[in-house]
C-alpha cells in the first residue's frame, strides 16, 4: 500500500487522490489572474475542498512555455501569503507548494506547506533535494528539461517513454540518497514535449508502475488536449476528464487539475468499476 506522510497524517493512495490547482500568478495558461485577492484564494480553496480535493497545489511562478522568470522573493511572498490565507480558515488543509527553488519551498513548508512539487526535479536548484530531506515532506519530481522558457525547444527524444523513465529513475535514486522518503514522480506533460510525445508517454504510462513510487498525472486544460480538440484552454474539460479517465486506468495515483468535481467523480467511478467482480 503505498501512502504519503503529510505532517503525520498518513495520506493512502490505494484509492486515487485529486489535486486542486491554485495558481496566485498573473499569467498561467489557463487560470492567469483568477485567483490574487484574499477573497479569491479563499473562494477557490473553500470551493475545492468541498468538491473533494485532498491536496491544494499554491503556485507562484507561471511555468507555461515561454513563461517570464519572476524574483524569488515575488514568488515566495506570493506562495506565503496565499498558504498562510488559506490555512486561516482551513487549518487541515493539505498545501503543496508548485516551486523549483529550495529557499520558496523552504518558507512555504515553515508557513504551513505539507508538499513540495517541483517541476524542474531538482535540476534548477542544487539545494533542493537536501532542503526537501530536512523539511520532511513528500517531494513531487517532475520530468522537464531546461526551464520553463527554453523548454519547449528541448524535445528531441530516440525514444520519450524510455528516456523520461530513465531520467527519473536516476532522479529518484539521487532523491533517496539525500534521504527524501516520500517521493511521487510526474512524467511532465507538456513541458519539453510535443504533443505526439505527451501522447506516447501517456500511452505507456503503466510503465511507469516499474519505478514502484506512486504516479502524479497533469494533463488538465493543456495544450495536448486543446489543440488536438481544435479548441481553447476554456473548452478543454471534457477532453481533460477523458485523459484523466485513460490515467486512471493506466495507474494514475493523484490526478492535478483545474476541475475537482469531475476529476474527483473520475475516481469515484474508476474505484466503481476496480471494485467489480467479474
Amino acid at each position: 500500500m503505498q501512502t504519503l506522510n503529510c505532517h503525520g497524517k498518513l495520506i493512502d493512495l490505494s484509492v486515487p487522490k485529486v489535486m486542486g490547482i491554485i495558481n496566485v500568478t498573473p499569467d498561467s495558461f489557463y487560470d492567469g489572474g483568477k485567483t490574487f485577492t484574499e477573497k479569491e484564494i479563499l473562494k477557490q480553496a473553500e470551493k475545492m475542498l468541498s468538491e473533494g480535493a485532498t491536496f491544494l497545489d499554491i503556485g507562484g511562478y507561471s511555468t507555461r512555455p515561454g513563461a517570464d522568470e519572476i524574483s524569488e522573493s515575488e514568488e515566495t511572498r506570493r506562495v506565503v501569503e496565499a498558504i498562510e490565507i488559506i490555512l486561516k480558515i482551513f487549518s487541515e488543509a493539505l498545501i503543496s507548494v508548485d516551486s523549483f527553488r529550495s529557499k520558496v519551498a523552504k518558507k512555504a513548508v515553515e508557513a504551513g506547506a505539507a508538499m513540495v512539487n517541483d517541476v524542474s526535479g531538482g535540476t534548477l536548484d542544487a539545494e533542493m533535494y537536501k532542503t526537501v530531506a530536512k523539511l520532511k515532506v513528500p517531494y513531487i519530481l517532475m520530468h522537464m528539461r531546461g526551464t520553463p522558457k527554453t523548454m519547449a525547444k528541448l524535445n528531441d527524444y530516440m525514444n520519450v517513454t524510455i528516456e523520461v523513465l530513465k531520467n527519473l529513475s536516476e532522479k529518484i535514486a539521487l532523491a533517496r540518497a539525500e534521504g527524501i522518503d516520500d517521493i511521487i514522480v510526474d512524467p511532465g506533460f507538456g513541458f519539453a514535449k510535443t504533443r505526439e510525445q505527451s501522447f506516447q508517454i501517456l500511452n505507456n504510462l503503466e510503465l511507469f508502475q516499474n519505478l514502484d513510487i506512486p504516479v502524479l498525472v497533469g494533463v488538465s486544460r493543456k495544450s495536448m488536449i486543446y489543440t488536438t480538440l481544435e479548441i481553447s484552454s476554456e473548452d478543454a474539460l471534457n477532453g481533460t476528464t477523458a485523459l484523466n479517465t485513460i490515467s486512471l486506468l493506466k495507474g494514475a495515483s493523484i490526478l492535478r487539475v483545474h476541475d475537482v468535481k469531475e476529476a474527483v467523480e473520475c475516481v469515484k467511478l474508476f474505484e466503481s468499476l476496480k471494485n467489480i467482480t467479474k
